[in-house]
């Protein structure tokens, strides 16, 4: 199964309640702080929301 690298390149400032939570869920806190999840259905719907704030890279 694949891993995502997900790091916050916007910040939360401006952003609605729901995507500051999604990031907060997602533990991204700062910008440019990285974190990996599994591809997961549940991780993309979250990624999904906060795409504008958020760079994604699939690592193996």
């Amino acid at each position: 199964m694949a891993t995502l690298k997900i790091t916050q390149v916007k910040s939360r400032i401006g952003a609605s309640t729901q995507q500051c939570k999604n990031l907060d869920a997602l533990g991204l806190r700062k910008i440019n702080q990285t974190v990996e999840h599994s591809d997961s259905v549940i991780i993309k719907g979250m990624i999904e929301r906060v795409r504008h704030l958020v760079k994604v890279e699939e690592v193996k």
